[in-house]
């Protein structure tokens, strides 16, 4: 009897490293994704850039047009696209097993329409005009409508915010901030301009300056994303289950919020409404890392860039010498992709 359970002994430990080898594989694999759609976004293009001519655009420029299309044009756009690509990916993650709903994005905290409203009402009323004045008040916007939301949540949840409230909180603070976003952009041009810019969503266009602004909040919303994790595999046991185990559910709900508001509040204050990104990545990446949380915020985060990165070029070369707006492009490309993964399989459970 004792020489049968020390023999069995091994197999779970096995067992255990081997899921935690196919993990790190899965993790490299994302890593080395990235690092090839980091390439093709640096040289594929308008103007194809060769790859000896891009790695002497970083390490000898001498003012050649390549130099300046790789450093001034492509790398502030790549390095907009992987910030932004990561902080939606790890927001709409956390945004689905904090609702425990596998069709939320960020925008059901009403962040997309806080940030809109933010910049139309800081052009029309406060005269402000360029980029690096209203992505300021973009990222206000969504911090304020995020914590508006999850203040009607505690109060709607007894004490604390609950899925079903915040899902609701959030669905009527972003239709009353969409009305009040039509109303001001229907009477002034500029306004207009600037939400239809904001609303197509881009990462062209965006100086070195843009990604040096969001890094901060984005990289204090990552840490906290990588915080709540633990916190988020006991709530997805159930609420009850989770206060049985000394779960502080407040906390949790409050750290996990205010992460998702200063990642996708950054992203979407720097490039705009990016559509489905948030939504299908992490039903992409919740197979290969299963329920665990710790797992999947990061395979959700390096998905995101490379989708965002792949989707950018896509549009770079499809319309040439023009380019679709990599918002355009992730609806196109997004839309029927999760209608087929809803049809083709029932989504892995929350």
């Amino acid at each position: 009897m004792l020489n049968t359970a020390a023999m069995a002994r091994p197999a779970p430990s096995g067992a255990v490293r081997a899921v935690h080898r196919r993990r790190l594989l899965v993790l490299g694999g994302l890593c080395a994704a990235l690092a090839v759609a980091t390439v093709l976004s640096i040289t594929v293009g308008a103007k194809p850039v060769p790859l000896g001519d891009v790695w002497h655009a970083l390490t000898g420029p001498t003012g050649t047009e390549n130099d300046i299309v790789v450093r001034s044009l492509r790398l502030p756009r790549t390095a907009i696209g992987v910030l932004a690509g990561v902080a939606l990916g790890v927001a709409g993650a956390l945004m689905q097993g904090h609702t425990r709903n596998p069709l939320a994005d960020p925008g059901l905290l009403g962040v997309t329409h806080g940030a809109a409203f933010a910049m139309v009402f800081s052009v029309m009323v406060l005269g402000v005009g360029s980029l690096y004045g209203y992505i300021w008040f973009g990222l206000a916007g969504a911090l304020v409508a995020s914590v508006g939301v999850f203040a009607l949540g505690m109060a709607g949840g007894g004490g604390g915010p609950t899925p079903v409230t915040l899902a609701l909180a959030g669905t009527a603070v972003s239709s009353l901030l969409y009305a009040l976003t039509s109303a001001l952009v229907l009477m002034n041009e500029q306004a207009m301009d600037v939400f239809r810019f904001w609303q197509a969503g881009s990462i062209a266009a965006r100086g070195g300056d843009v990604a040096w602004q969001v890094l901060p909040f984005i990289a204090v919303g990552l840490v906290l994303a990588l915080v709540n994790a633990p916190g988020l595999n006991t709530l997805s046991l159930g609420e009850d289950v989770a206060r049985a185990l000394g779960q502080n559910i407040t906390l949790t709900r409050t750290v996990g919020v205010t992460a998702i508001t200063l990642l996708s509040g950054a992203s979407v204050a720097a490039c705009g409404a990016l559509a489905f990104l948030g939504l299908i990545v992490p039903h992409l990446t919740r197979p290969l890392s299963g329920p665990d949380h710790r797992w999947l915020l990061p395979y959700s985060g390096l998905a995101g860039a490379v989708a965002l990165l792949l989707a950018d070029v896509i549009g770079r070369v499809v319309a040439r010498p023009g380019e679709l707006e990599v918002g355009v492009v992730l609806a196109l490309v997004g839309a029927p992709f999760f209608v087929a993964l809803v049809r083709r399989r029932k989504p892995v459970r929350l």
